[in-house]
């Protein structure tokens, strides 16, 4: 299955839109278009990265929002064997590279990153981050710099809403 017009979003940017750009209470649009561009077929993201956004405490706005509104088909499992033989490939490669330190590359491990390239790979899709790359990192596996190890294409969170022709407008207020 070719998913070539599909975005995979990584978990940084459902916490920046939360802190920073689009807070619930301020830019509901933006969560709406996220939940219309899934029904759509063009937005999703994985189970990994699902289990990182609910590590957040109950009361919290994106913890509810992902629990209560987001439906299961949103979050892509990766548990198939082509994924895992990508992964397998993913973190053999980054277990290889010298300029890492030992805790990065555990870190790494225990997170969604290398999934997300893992199936993006796998299914041709594009993975959605606002992490920037830093090629001489040593402490951290950047997910842009993976992206471009395996060939995979990504975007920022911006050019995927231009993308997608989202637009948020001004309906009044006070």
């Amino acid at each position: 299955m070719s998913l070539d017009r599909v975005f995979l979003v990584d978990s940084d940017v459902f916490i920046t839109a939360k802190n920073l750009y689009y807070p619930f209470d301020i830019c509901p649009g933006f969560w709406k278009s996220l939940l219309h561009h899934h029904g759509a077929g063009r937005v999703y993201s994985i189970d990994r990265v699902r289990g990182e956004l609910l590590v957040g405490r109950e009361t919290e706005d994106l913890v509810q929002w992902v629990k209560g509104e987001v439906p299961q088909s949103f979050f892509l499992p990766v548990d198939t064997g082509e994924v895992a033989d990508a992964y397998t490939n993913i973190m053999m490669w980054v277990h290889g590279q010298e300029r890492f330190f030992d805790h990065a590359k555990a870190k790494f491990a225990t997170g969604a990153d290398g999934w997300l390239v893992a199936y993006a790979w796998v299914h041709g899709a594009m993975v959605v981050t606002n992490e920037q790359s830093a090629p001489e990192s040593r402490k951290d596996v950047k997910l842009p710099d993976l992206c471009a190890q395996f060939g995979v294409r990504r975007k920022n969170t911006f050019a995927m809403l231009r993308e997608l022709n989202v637009q948020f407008d001004w309906t009044g207020g006070g």
